[in-house]
């Protein structure tokens, strides 16, 4: 029964664990086990593993690098594929750490510095023992022999036969073939039904996935999860019906059982390193040989997997092999590790304007190429004319041209390129020229220097007659052509082309070296600066928090705001992508938040002042909600997060945690955001959110404006009082308002409207609450607003 435990053990541990097994037995404790069940006295230390009773399995120390990890693999004679890793982003342990079942029941894995890890437990049971079974499922049962855990429920990158992956669970890649810590994929069986590819910074984003297999159901109300079976067949299955909603690979073999695993093929389906979802046979021969093969793949193209190569690289496919390769004017960052991406290999020589970089700057032409960014130009224009506005932008650093006589600006870092295809894009790339790179010739003679002084003076004074003659009627023309398209509706200009791009240098002098902070979040801090000969107040957001968290806030803000303008919304100015430097620029708005105005200050703001910011701030989310080309849910609606400008206007700031919707989306899933005590429920419950998520946020704010008093106070007189949404809504039943404004002279009805509203955007259920609209529609006064019913469901 344990031979494949006891196989590890020296002979003295093999004396106490049959003198425990065997007390066990004498005293009517022992339960019945497979045969490949591993006591609960046993000890692992490395290089032993427990093996399935075919040996085809094993669970136990494997080499990882310089260190040890512990997980399951397939055995064979010359390689070893891992299929589940335990902690599989803690650090590597070393050859003296053990593996073995705690006090409490729970299997741990113990360092040689006595520290402990959970490898595997359950949260209330205790594990009587462990079977490492032939499907590769490593098991913990209870004393009623019941599984409490198993590897089969907690995959990593690989599902095996008769192994599934339910809804909203993820199979995650592995760094490299020898490092097999979370990579750079995942694989996402998602709530509304799709099995869907994204790269690891992509949280869900829609642009963001490279494959996915279109199995959307409307309503959600059934999940689908992905199943391989014991024959080979990769299929989308419904969780309520069983039924096969889509086979992606189907593997049919006469007279097998398809419930039965006791065959000589073994299936595994891994996400591997290079973000391509494959299945492979493992077929083992009488001989002790095996074989392994790929039956299909998703993508079937590598460079159709996003981010397979870094910024500013391009995925090409020759020969039906990938490769990354650096943009024009770039290098590899490490030639051994090109998917790292490329970085530049020129200095920038400035901005210079117009047709001067052309002196500075050349163009490179790729045909065949495409990427993933937002444009921060777009405009119908030849293909001539694409090119030269590029080389004379001083934002520009690589411009497509489309076929529809389409021409897009572009920013590096550039992502997701690729060139494999066959649309006919053409890309160009501002490369500065070589002599730019290379040392200044000496000059030896004197009448060699002479005569360059006299070409530079003679070059000055031409350059200078030319542009006086000919400056402004050129600028003219300029100016005439852009009003030309501009009133023919060809120039498709998105917001983000009236900002300012600013250089680091230049954001650290208004800002006097960033010396006056005027607030900080989790990415960064806010300082005060003035720009235009410092008449004009700025607020320069820096984030700080670089890496992928920063960069995500960063783009999801210029994302944002850029494409934006409205009354009730802070305006950005400009912004800053120096570099790894990511810094935004804001109109200063000189009279704080909200959350000062309304708790931290002993006078109240005046009950017609708290009316206007109340619908102030319903507009600004009205916006964002209904009256942007998409639709864009805010995840953070606080005090804090609302300014106050030189009027006392009400603007909605703080757009990193935005969520943007497809134009005919209204629901999407995401990861929990937004500030305890603002944030909806169904954020807590695994289901698509929508802009209703908002629509709650705003009533919380809405009873803080109405109280003059934050939603959670410790500090309340009494106990009823300490969760504002629910005393409000006692005494709005009790019929008793004037006790949420005491000491305060307020017209009624409007109280009453207000908090009426506001009861209304925080119902449990958002299909209760009101779209924005309606809220600013009962606001105003134009719509009735009919008695709300208790937010909450009561308990039973």
């Amino acid at each position: 029964m344990l031979l494949s435990s006891l196989r590890t053990l020296p002979m003295a541990s093999i004396s106490v664990v049959f003198l425990v097994l065997s007390i066990a037995f004498v005293c009517g404790m022992a339960q019945p086990k497979q045969d490949s069940s591993i006591s609960s006295s046993a000890l692992l230390t490395y290089p032993g593993s427990w093996l399935s009773p075919s040996n085809r399995f094993a669970f136990g120390f494997y080499q990882q690098g310089s260190g040890f990890a512990v997980g399951i693999w397939l055995v064979s004679q010359d390689n070893r594929t891992v299929v589940w890793t335990a902690n599989r982003d803690d650090p590597l342990v070393t050859s003296n750490a053990m593996v073995y079942f705690n006090r409490d029941g729970k299997l741990v894995l113990r360092t040689e510095q006595g520290q402990e890890q959970f490898i595997a437990s359950s949260a209330k049971e205790s594990v009587s023992y462990a079977a490492m079974l032939d499907s590769g499922n490593f098991v913990l049962y209870d004393t009623d022999n019941k599984a409490i855990w198993q590897s089969f429920e907690n995959p990593t990158d690989t599902i095996l036969g008769g192994q599934t992956v339910s809804s909203g669970s993820q199979l995650y890649s592995s760094l490299n073939k020898s490092d097999h810590s979370t990579g750079k994929f995942y694989l996402r069986m998602q709530p509304d039904g799709n099995l869907v590819l994204y790269p690891a910074t992509s949280e869900d984003n829609p642009p963001d996935a490279y494959w996915v297999s279109d199995t959307y159901i409307p309503g959600g109300v059934h999940k689908n999860q992905l199943y391989l079976d014991f024959n080979g067949s990769l299929i989308l299955i419904n969780e309520s019906t069983g039924a096969t909603v889509l086979t992606l690979y189907s593997n049919f073999y006469g007279g097998i059982n398809p419930n039965n695993n006791n065959n000589n093929t073994i299936y595994r389906a891994t996400l591997d390193v290079d973000g391509i979802f494959r299945l492979y046979s493992h077929t083992y021969y009488e001989n002790g040989s095996y074989h392994v093969s790929r039956l299909w793949s998703a993508p079937s193209n590598p460079c159709d997997v996003k981010g397979s190569c870094g910024f500013n690289s391009f995925c090409t496919q020759d020969n039906n092999q990938s490769d990354c390769r650096c943009l024009p004017g770039h290098d590899f960052v490490d030639p051994n590790r090109r998917t790292l991406g490329c970085e530049r290999n020129f200095s920038r020589a400035g901005c210079r304007g117009a047709k001067e970089n052309a002196t500075f700057y050349y163009i490179s032409t790729i045909k065949n190429m495409t990427w993933g960014d937002i444009p921060y130009f777009a405009a119908e224009m030849s293909m001539e004319e694409c090119s030269s506005s590029c080389l004379e932008d001083c934002n520009c650093g690589a411009a497509l041209f489309k076929n529809n006589n389409s021409c897009q600006k572009q920013q590096f870092p550039l992502k997701y390129v690729r060139r494999d295809t066959a649309d006919g894009h053409m890309a160009f790339f501002k490369v500065g020229h070589t002599a730019l790179l290379n040392p200044p010739l000496m000059i030896t003679r004197k009448t060699e220097m002479v005569q360059i002084v006299l070409e530079i003076i003679g070059f000055t004074v031409l350059s200078c007659v030319a542009l006086a003659i000919f400056g402004r009627f050129i600028f003219k023309m300029r100016v005439l052509r852009y009003n030309r398209l501009l009133h023919n509706g060809k120039l498709g200009l998105p917001e983000e082309v009236t900002l300012r791009l600013f250089t680091y240098n230049e954001l650290r002098r208004v800002t006097k070296g960033f010396k006056e902070e005027l607030g900080k979040g989790s990415f960064g801090a806010v300082y005060k600066g003035a720009i235009g000969k410092g008449k004009k107040l700025v607020a320069v957001k820096r984030l700080e928090k670089l890496v992928e968290e920063g960069e995500k806030e960063f783009r999801a803000e210029m994302r944002a705001i850029g494409r934006t303008h409205h009354r009730n919304l802070v305006r950005l100015l400009g912004f800053c992508t120096e570099d790894s430097k990511r810094l935004l620029v804001y109109e200063y708005m000189s009279n704080g938040s909200l959350a000062d105005l309304l708790f931290g200050v002993t006078l109240r703001p005046h009950w017609t002042e708290r009316l206007r910011i109340a619908l102030d701030v319903a507009r600004g989310i009205l916006y964002l909600h209904e009256e942007c080309e998409a639709p864009i849910i805010h995840c953070d609606i606080k005090p804090k997060n609302i300014l106050m400008d030189d009027c006392w206007n009400a603007k909605i700031s703080d757009f990193g945690l935005a969520k943007f919707l497809m134009p005919d989306q209204t629901r999407t899933f995401t990861g929990a955001r937004g500030t305890r005590g603002y944030v909806a429920p169904e954020w807590h419950k695994n289901i698509p959110i929508s802009v209703k998520v908002d629509v709650y946020s705003y009533g919380i704010v809405l009873l803080e404006i109405v109280c003059c008093r934050k939603n959670i106070d410790v500090d309340a007189s009494a106990a009823e009082e300490i969760v504002l949404s629910s005393w409000a809504y006692k005494c709005f039943a009790a019929g008793d308002l004037c006790k949420l404004v005491i000491g305060e002279e307020v017209d009624m009805m409007s109280l009453e409207k207000m908090v009426k509203v506001g009861l209304w955007c925080i119902q449990e259920e958002p299909a209760l609450r009101p779209s924005m609209k309606c809220v600013v529609l009962m606001l105003e006064g134009i719509t009735e607003v009919p008695v709300p019913p208790c937010p909450t469901t009561p308990s039973m």
